[in-house]
């Protein structure tokens, strides 16, 4: 299972080389053992790991776990998995652990539970980096539904006038005062947490500690912006929601099964 190509050049003199890592681990506070969820005959992480397999310019894939059931598994159906601390606080930390024995320009973390993640949106996601070479973090949004702009489990993001971030939330942002309650300003967008990291900046990240806004939000990427960096965050048509509950799950194993008919 050999991913794929490199990124091109674009303005730059060598393509950058990028390695995804997809962070699984076993206990998950809502859905234990979802890595192993059976989905349409495979392991979920098998089909996440095959839809970054595809993804263009792509060197590597590997998943970082801390239980030896998850490892055995990725093995199994040829795929490569290493062993991580348990001890992590974040997905980032287990990433950034994988990174360090990195030599590539560029580390894509993947989340382990989207089954249903498009190939192509870690393109979109890595594009960015080609024509700017101060960037050091890169994200994805798509345009909000009014029922994901006004859900606090859906994450949303506004941006300025060259597509890096201004602020995350799980409020609806902008505020849209005056407008009708269905009604989603266009500066609104659902926020992906697919990352594309420079792998420096990226064990920086994992070193420091949790800032304020990242707290009161508890979303993680709100450090990077604290610390006064950008996040370039490219717009996708493409969609991808995480499996955190049961019905997450029935909901991803019925949409496995219609695409296989």
């Amino acid at each position: 299972m050999h991913p794929s190509g490199r990124i091109g050049g674009g303005d730059v003199a060598a393509p950058l080389s990028a390695v995804v890592v997809i962070p699984a681990r076993f206990h998950s506070t809502r859905l234990p053992g979802k890595a192993l969820a059976d989905v349409g005959g495979r392991p979920m992480i098998e089909h996440v790991y095959r839809r970054a397999v595809e993804a263009p310019g792509i060197d590597r894939v590997i998943v970082a776990t801390d239980d030896e059931r998850i490892r055995a598994v990725v093995q199994a159906f040829g795929g490569t998995a290493v062993m991580t601390s348990p001890h992590h606080r974040s997905g980032t930390e287990r990433v950034a652990e994988v990174a360090e024995t990195l030599t590539c320009d560029l580390v894509v973390n993947v989340q382990g539970d989207e089954p249903l993640l498009h190939p192509a949106m870690i393109g979109e996601a890595v594009a960015p980096f080609s024509t700017d070479p101060a960037l050091q973090v890169s994200t994805l949004c798509r345009r909000a539904s009014p029922d994901e702009f006004r859900d606090p489990n859906v994450v949303k993001v506004v941006r300025d006038r060259q597509g890096d971030a201004l602020y995350f939330s799980r409020a609806g942002v902008p505020f849209g005062r005056g407008l009708p309650a269905n009604f989603v300003p266009d500066a609104s967008f659902k926020h992906i947490g697919l990352y594309v990291y420079r792998r420096a900046f990226l064990l920086t990240l994992a070193a420091w500690q949790p800032t304020p806004l990242e707290q009161a939000e508890a979303l993680e990427q709100l450090r990077v912006l604290e610390h006064g960096y950008r996040i370039r965050v490219a717009e996708t048509h493409h969609d991808s929601t995480g499996v955190d509950t049961e019905e997450d799950l029935e909901r991803v194993r019925r949409e496995v099964a219609g695409a296989s008919r």
